[in-house]
């Protein structure tokens, strides 16, 4: 169901019905309401949604959730991309359960400032979680200084003076390293984002980390570049590959699950087998690396516990004045599937 299914049936206009779904004014609480029933009816949301009643209480237990978009890795469509989708899910779980309410706000990062601002004019939160994904320490610093209250998700700089509450990258690709070279693998390549942010940074620093501690290292012409965002074969990865072969990398380590199954289509495509002729392993665990072919070997990131810390953290803040700033990294898990074997030779 998209956007212009639930105005028809509303009978109102696309433009109330991104108010309504995003929590802001300019719609009156009967269409509100009217909106946020059809949406959830029809499943377009993945999550139980604030209501318009608690939407207009003043002194509402509110958390906001903030995304700031770009043309980067966090789109306008960053909600339907699996990893957020699945992480939002989560900390609405989790919230609910705290007796809290969770709205989220999407905002250009252009603006960021002044949309924050706005934001918290229109309906004062008692604290935010900020998908710090795509954003600078200076833009951080911004939203903390316009809410005090403020646990910032997906990325970690240690110089700041606030919460944090990351997934560890560097030990989840450390441990896609390693794994790889117990599956005999020395000639390996690497997929990285064409769109750069600590996340992937970090990762990248873990893999060859294991690589170096194994006296290994990637040739640069094993270095690979794809879409972060993007579920499909990629011509110029196809035509490297293309001019390689027969002196291809025995297995790939991609920076994330999407990029993994881009590589898988890809190389398919090319009448290259996975994993017989190429292991390839993602990082994520996204609903999607269960269903290609074959199923995705990967890193499983643990949404539930970091929406269980951060909201912890944020409502000790808000209730106990706890002022404590904390720095925390959640490890991975390798999840074991079918796009890896051992090494039987170079391609």
């Amino acid at each position: 169901m998209k956007i212009d299914d639930i105005a028809k049936l509303a009978n109102v206009s696309k433009s109330a019905v991104s108010l309504a779904l995003n929590g802001k004014n300019g719609v009156s609480q009967k269409t509100r309401e009217k909106v946020l029933r059809i949406a959830q009816e029809h499943g377009y949301i993945p999550r139980p949604i604030i209501k318009a009643d608690q939407y207009f209480q003043p002194n509402s237990k509110l958390l906001r959730f903030i995304a700031c978009t770009n043309a980067g890795i966090v789109t306008e469509q960053y909600e339907s991309l699996p990893f957020f989708m699945e992480l939002i899910h989560n900390l609405d779980k989790q919230i609910g359960s705290s007796g809290y309410s969770l709205l989220v706000s999407s905002i250009s990062i252009e603006s960021l400032q002044e949309e924050v601002s706005r934001l918290e004019q229109e309906q004062k939160s008692a604290g935010i979680l900020l998908l710090g994904t795509n954003l600078t320490p200076e833009q951080i610093n911004l939203v903390a200084d316009i809410q005090p209250n403020i646990v910032v998700l997906d990325t970690c700089f240690e110089t700041l003076d606030v919460n944090f509450v990351v997934m560890n990258n560097v030990y989840g690709a450390y441990q896609a390293g390693q794994y790889l070279m117990e599956l005999e693998h020395q000639q390996i390549g690497y997929v990285g984002s064409n769109t750069r942010m600590y996340n992937f940074d970090m990762r990248k620093k873990g893999f060859l980390q294991a690589l170096a501690e194994n006296g290994l290292k990637i040739a640069e012409s094993n270095y690979f570049s794809l879409s972060p965002t993007v579920i499909s074969s990629q011509d110029a990865f196809k035509e490297k590959i293309n001019k390689r072969m027969g002196q291809l990398p025995t297995a790939l380590f991609c920076e994330a699950d999407y990029m993994a199954i881009s590589v898988i289509k890809s190389l398919t495509e090319l009448g290259i087998k996975v994993p017989e002729d190429i292991s390839v392993i993602g990082f994520d665990n996204i609903f999607e690396s269960q269903v290609i072919t074959p199923e995705l070997t990967t890193i499983h990131v643990k949404k539930d516990k970091i929406a269980l810390l951060s909201v912890e953290k944020l409502i000790r803040q808000i209730e106990n004045n706890d002022s404590d700033k904390i720095k925390l990294f959640v490890d991975t898990e390798l999840i074991e599937r079918n796009s890896c074997a051992v090494n039987k030779g170079t391609n």
